[in-house]
């Protein structure tokens, strides 16, 4: 060990020794166009009236950051993309290059993004989550939902055969399987055949299982306990904000108290939760603070929360989307005001800025392992750390995280060349240490578990405490932009992580299957069948725009 010790000494960190590394093609030979950063840029988007691929802006102005774009047809269009471009500008910086897509996509000769889709060659990621939906139907009415079972017409249901299938797929690519998968809809928990279609998920090998649900179902108990004991880890639990006013406005009913039922009964069986707030600027963006003090206080249970600004799935009148669009950064404004924990710039970070830490965990594995290379500007996150006095601590805090990451990300590079996995170990939690400062911990916290709690997001069992071990309370806190037709990117569609697999037998990334060309009105269509009278249906639990105001 002393010799290990003596090459991590002589093993300094300097920051000008560090580059990006980006690869120059995918696995199947196209070849991946860098993304490029500062302001003015150029980027390809779409017409939000027919669709078609046109080219757009974006520039600075007055602090915030716009996407302009001109069809010849249908005219000018302009969206904000971020209030305050100080962050877009940081999440820009935090990029460690991409990946190279999947070595088996079903299409090999795509040319045009989005509308040749499948995945193809084209595509620089591989698929961090997955998602299936298993009906459209729902036990509420949601007036906010772009699944909305009440004006398609039809009932879209695949069969426990084309699930299987599906998932089947994800596990099929190469060279890294999917090993997440979220089952949505509609509401999933009314799917006939629900429990098997978790059962099957945990046979074939995925190392989570969640479910995007309204949690109306597990106000009773005992479907709580029969939902993990087929595999169920985390519910992706729909949550607007706090009472029940907010809540019959978006989703038409007053279930404040059956959000708090379900929240203990995941409690009672061992369940994880992550909320999923959709936030639209003036209507909900005053519970923002609401909500992550309602997860801090249930830690024990809650490991994230996933806020989702508002997609514009429909028209909108361009008053009405200046007046209703909330941006990442408007997001994190709202975390920093309304509890005092954060600040809105420095606290926060691009989701694709883990990607070093996984580099490293596929580099000493010898195998490639999940890593999300997502778009830098697609999401922004923080980790609070939770003590024993319930006061959150953010991990740039007390963590350099950049240098961190930037050091881990040349140590991954390298571990191929040492022939000691151990001496990489040690050397990467060396690392480690060096950035962690203690004096500005939380309550209770040491390096020790420190240590064990990033563990814990990366290895899921670990997280779980499945092998005996708790890790300290951490609240991941994100907002994720899905993107609509009016600040559409294709440069962001390339490289999504958040994929839907179709009873096709192709893959499609969220922002091409929900909005742009909208492969899931596509797809639904061809695997439906006629409503029958006794069928009720309702919304899902993704959403778009509309407002209940009644």
């Amino acid at each position: 060990m002393g010799a290990i010790a003596s090459k991590i000494s002589s093993f300094i960190f300097k920051e000008e020794e560090w580059s990006l590394q980006q690869p120059t093609i995918t696995y199947t030979g196209t070849d991946i166009e860098p993304i490029t950063t500062g302001l003015p840029k150029k980027t390809l988007s779409l017409c939000p009236e027919c669709t078609t691929l046109i080219e757009a802006i974006k520039y600075e102005e007055n602090g915030k950051v716009y996407m302009k774009k001109e069809c010849a047809e249908h005219g000018e269009f302009r969206d904000l993309l971020y209030s305050d471009a100080r962050l877009y500008y940081k999440l820009e910086q935090w990029q460690f290059g991409d990946n190279r897509g999947i070595a088996n996509p079903a299409l090999t000769n795509a040319t045009v993004c989005p509308s040749q889709c499948g995945l193809c060659n084209m595509h620089t990621s591989h698929t961090g989550l997955a998602n299936i939906d298993l009906t459209n139907r729902c036990n509420l009415t949601c007036p906010i939902c772009f699944a909305n079972a009440n004006t398609s017409g039809y009932l879209y249901e695949p069969t426990i055969e084309q699930v299987q299938k599906m998932l089947q797929t994800l596990r099929n690519m190469e060279p890294t399987n999917c090993r997440i998968v979220q089952f949505s809809g509609g509401e999933p928990t009314i799917y006939p055949h629900y429990f098997e279609a978790l059962s099957i998920a945990r046979d074939l090998g995925f190392s989570h299982i969640q479910i995007a649900t309204n949690g109306i179902l597990f106000n009773d108990v005992d479907f709580a306990y029969r939902s993990k004991e087929a595999g169920l880890h985390t519910l992706y639990l729909q949550l607007d904000g706090i009472g029940d006013e907010v809540h019959r406005r978006t989703r038409g009913e007053r279930i404040w108290e059956s959000k708090l039922k379900a929240i203990e009964n995941c409690r009672k069986v061992g369940l994880k939760i992550v909320f999923v707030p959709t936030i639209v600027k003036g209507f909900n963006d005053d519970h923002v603070g609401g909500i992550v003090k309602l997860a801090i206080d249930n830690i024990d249970t809650l490991s994230g929360i996933s806020f989702q600004p508002v997609a514009f799935t429909g028209r909108i009148s361009k008053q009405e989307l200046e007046a209703k669009r909330f941006t990442v950064s408007d997001l994190t404004r709202c975390v920093s005001e309304q509890t005092g924990w954060t600040d809105p710039i420095d606290d926060w970070f691009p989701l694709s800025c883990v990607s070093p830490i996984t580099k490293l965990v596929s580099a000493l594995r010898g195998q490639e392992t999940t890593q999300l290379t997502c778009h830098p500007l697609c999401a922004a996150g923080t980790y609070l750390f939770v003590g024993p006095d319930k006061k959150p601590v953010p991990i740039t805090r007390f963590i350099d995280i950049g240098d961190m990451l930037k050091e881990i990300d040349m140590i991954s590079r390298k571990v191929n060349k040492n022939s000691s996995k151990l001496y990489t170990q040690v050397k990467a939690w060396a690392s480690l240490r060096k950035y962690y400062h203690q004096e500005k911990t939380p309550t209770d916290l040491s390096f020790e578990k420190f240590i064990l709690a990033i563990q814990g997001m990366i290895d899921k069992k670990v997280g779980r405490g499945e092998v005996g071990i708790q890790t300290y309370k951490a609240l991941l806190v994100a907002g994720m932009h899905f993107m609509d037709s009016y600040n559409y990117d294709v440069e962001r569609v390339k490289r999504c992580v958040i994929h839907y697999a179709a009873p096709n037998g192709l893959i499609y990334p969220f922002c091409a299957y929900n909005s742009g060309i909208t492969f899931r009105n596509h797809i639904e269509k061809k695997y439906s069948q006629p409503i029958s009278e006794n069928v009720k249906f309702g919304s899902g639990c993704t959403c778009r725009y509309e407002i209940a105001d009644k």
